[in-house]
């Protein structure tokens, strides 16, 4: 299996550790493979930055199908794009959030999401109801920090991730965590420990792993997209206007 990750972003710096993280999920037989948007945002924060990365996120997609790949990721925990590259190629594409919380949400009753900042809440939120899951979802706590200073001080993200997830457990009675931005991904195994060492034991989720999984599933299965639900209309395969580089 060839799966395709598409970094829905202009930040190229974020290549070889997405590949790393995606390698490191991945099965022995899949073969992984980087594709950064050619223009974008630094980070996807925001609704709006959602609406200028889609265009190039499907132009990506195509290009992953046209190349041979069976099957796409794109990297954001806003999903952006996924669902409008669904109607445009036909082999599965899947963003972190959906694989997550649908995951989270058969490991226990109810989850949290550790997002990186406050005004993500509500788009956590709003993901959560679009993929039928909202009733499951005990809460979103932030790391207040923005997705672009995560590395800066790893330490004190690390610490504040671990007191986050203790919050969601016993402040809101969370029993599953989603870290909730791919820029958390890689880090599950070292928060359980963390928490075990308190007597904390609840499955903490890696948005990336949840997808790369999910995808190798899906297509070993032989499963596709619902054309019922995702149609291919006459002209789909059309072109869309470049969107221009923003901060």
């Amino acid at each position: 299996m060839h799966l395709r990750v598409i970094n829905p972003t202009v930040t190229t710096s974020w290549e070889a550790d997405t590949l790393a993280l995606f390698q490191d999920a991945a099965s022995a037989g899949t073969t992984v493979t980087v594709a950064t948007i050619a223009a974008g945002t630094p980070s996807i924060e925001s609704r709006r930055d959602e609406a200028l990365v889609t265009p190039c996120v499907l132009r990506a997609a195509r290009q992953a199908e046209a190349d041979g790949c069976d099957a796409i990721a794109v990297d954001c925990m806003l999903d952006p794009g996924v669902h409008a590259a669904r109607e445009v190629v036909g082999i599965p594409v899947l963003g972190p959030c959906e694989a997550s919380m649908h995951l989270a949400a058969t490991l226990g009753h109810r989850f949290s999401v550790i997002s990186v900042a406050e005004h993500h809440r509500d788009l956590m939120i709003e993901q959560a109801r679009r993929f039928g899951v909202e009733s499951k979802l005990a809460s979103v706590r932030s790391l207040d920090i923005p997705v672009l200073e995560l590395e800066d001080d790893p330490d004190r993200t690390f610490a504040i991730m671990v007191q986050r997830v203790r919050e969601a457990v016993e402040l809101d009675r969370a029993q599953a965590i989603v870290l909730g931005c791919t820029g958390l991904a890689g880090q599950t195994a070292a928060v359980q420990r963390a928490l075990a060492a308190d007597g904390i034991r609840v499955p903490v989720i890696d948005p990336s792993a949840a997808a790369t999984r999910l995808l190798e599933t899906i297509v070993a299965m032989g499963l596709r997209s619902s054309r019922r639900t995702y149609s291919r209309r006459a002209g789909a395969t059309s072109s869309w206007p470049e969107p221009a580089v923003a901060g």
